[in-house]
């Protein structure tokens, strides 16, 4: 329970619970959310009698940061491209090689198997993008079902069910300490059936952050099974995949170009393995990032996106009234 219902003022519950896992790294050490009903925090989404469970932010990030050098570089305010996040973050974990070509579009892409013993990869994907730094729109191949339909054939439906009430509560939440919280939400997704493999479904807590160093990460984590209420009632079930770490970072690297860093770990449920997997998950991702080239380069299309930084203050300021800016 908040106490948004009795306050403008939200009030954020703290949780901690152990958590134990496979070979676990430092920021791997605490559960995100908590089982607990009077030990969750919670904020209102714009849905009556729906809310949010916030969860432990510096936790998620921390996870974000351990396995993403660029996010790492991004959150602190760094400037640079991967050369210089890998020299001032180096990793401790031991990836392993999937492709490397400085050639290619995607230029390199790791893995480690079985991350945190949860049974399946996280993948690393890296890219350089001619183009402007525009981490919204970036955002819309993701969580856009028209824009995701255009690289992913097996997408079936994504949507925002339970956007945040409020993005200054998550503002809050996250203590001001990962930039500026611009989008928050619970979001559906499903995949669509076929005479192989039945369709899947996710249901994911999502965000966008922008950075001050104009850097974007892009974040999202599974639900847990103690939230499956918030499942569309008018949808039947299906297979559940799981997202258990999923990040998008965007950093600038010159006027007309940026970095991008994909990481994600996805549990893709059933009985699949890995080996038949991982590829088809690798060649979807290599077309998001085609379709991000081709969009990016695009003047036209991109031209609605390049505003004059005043303009692009105004309309924030004019788009926002919450906690932090009230009417």
């Amino acid at each position: 329970m908040t106490f948004f219902k009795r306050e403008i003022i939200i009030a954020v519950v703290l949780s901690v619970n152990a958590l134990s896992s496979g070979s676990v790294v430092s920021a791997f050490s605490m559960p995100m959310f908590t089982e607990q009903k009077a030990m969750r925090r919670t904020t209102l989404s714009k849905t009556d009698g729906v809310e949010i469970e916030i969860p432990d932010f510096d936790e998620f990030f921390g996870r974000i940061r351990e396995v993403s050098p660029l996010a790492a570089m991004t959150i602190d305010g760094q400037v640079g491209g991967f050369d210089a996040a890998d020299e001032k973050y180096p990793s401790q974990l031991k990836w392993k090689k999937v492709d490397s070509n400085k050639r290619k579009l995607v230029h390199k892409i790791e893995k480690i198997d079985n991350f945190q013993g949860l049974g399946c990869p996280i993948v690393r994907f890296r890219s350089s993008i001619k183009g402007p730094c525009v981490g919204i729109k970036f955002a819309e191949f993701i969580m856009n079902l028209e824009e995701r339909a255009k690289w992913d054939p097996q997408i079936e439906q994504v949507d925002e069910i339970y956007p945040i009430y409020d993005v200054d509560a998550a503002n809050i939440a996250m203590d001001f300490k990962y930039g500026d919280c611009k989008r928050l939400g619970i979001g559906y997704c499903q995949t669509k059936s076929n005479p192989i493999v039945d369709g899947r479904e996710q249901l994911i807590l999502c965000g966008i952050q922008d950075m001050p160093n104009k850097g974007t990460v892009i974040w999202g984590t599974e639900l847990e099974e103690w939230h499956n209420h918030l499942f569309p009632e008018d949808i039947a079930r299906h297979t559940r995949a799981k997202s258990h770490l999923f990040a998008t970072t965007l950093q600038p690297t010159g006027p007309d170009s940026f970095d991008v860093e994909y990481i994600l770990q996805l549990e893709v449920g059933g009985n699949l393995p890995n080996f038949l997997t991982t590829p088809i998950l690798v060649e979807t991702v290599k077309g998001m990032f085609k379709h991000a080239q081709k969009t990016f380069s695009d003047e036209e299309i991109m031209a609605p996106w390049i505003k004059p930084e005043e303009e692009i203050t105004d309309v924030m300021i004019a788009e926002r009234h919450g906690l932090l800016m009230p009417l």
